[in-house]
């Protein structure tokens, strides 16, 4: 560790734990993760989308407060487009948290179930999931249709509704295969070891 570099404190200084273990687990990026914490296909699509859809709600915001603060006027229109891309970038860091199997979740309970019942519980909670997006997807999708087939306008911009709504289905959608692709590893890696 070099001078310049402060030691970890923190939550950032304990290792994340395993729930069936107990034992430390490592990043599920690197070798060392659990096989069922590791995507086939890297989540970097999604993070990147994250980032900039959180770059972009930033300078929005910081030229609004600008303008405000210098000008005494406001950019109001923006709020669309902000909340437009804060669901943009909370889909897109959903579908990455998934894949790693980095979401938030309550495990109290849960880590008090034997190695098998916990499995369990993982696999139902990860078809109820696929279940909740694959239904937002199938809405999402019909609510796109409308937007399209009425000729929807924004009602800040007046741009086309449907630029915006396009992104539920697809983000939910893309989510939801990350979901199947998470519960195929659990149930592959329950085989492994002799069944969940």
């Amino acid at each position: 560790m070099s001078a310049r570099q402060a030691p970890p404190t923190g939550a950032a200084a304990r290792p994340a734990t395993d729930s069936l273990t107990g034992e430390a687990t490592a990043d599920p990026g690197s070798a060392d993760a659990r096989p069922e914490d590791r995507p086939r296909v890297g989540t970097g699509v999604e993070e990147g989308v994250a980032a900039i859809a959180m770059a972009l709600i930033c300078v929005i915001t910081f030229a609004n407060v600008l303008v405000r603060y210098l000008t005494n006027v406001s950019f109001a229109f923006t709020e669309e487009v902000s909340v437009f891309l804060m669901v943009v970038m909370t889909l897109a860091g959903a579908s990455a948290a998934f894949a790693r199997n980095r979401h938030i979740r309550m495990e109290y309970f849960v880590s008090k179930l034997g190695r098998r019942a916990h499995r369990r519980i993982e696999v139902l909670v990860t078809l109820c999931g696929m279940a909740l997006f694959g239904l937002l997807a199938f809405y999402g999708f019909h609510l796109f249709l409308d937007d399209w087939q009425y000729a929807t306008t924004s009602p800040g911009i007046g741009v086309p509704q449907w630029i915006y709504t396009v992104w539920l289905p697809l983000l939910c959608a893309l989510i939801t295969l990350r979901l199947c692709g998470r519960l195929l590893r659990l149930l592959r890696g329950a085989s492994e070891r002799g069944g969940a």
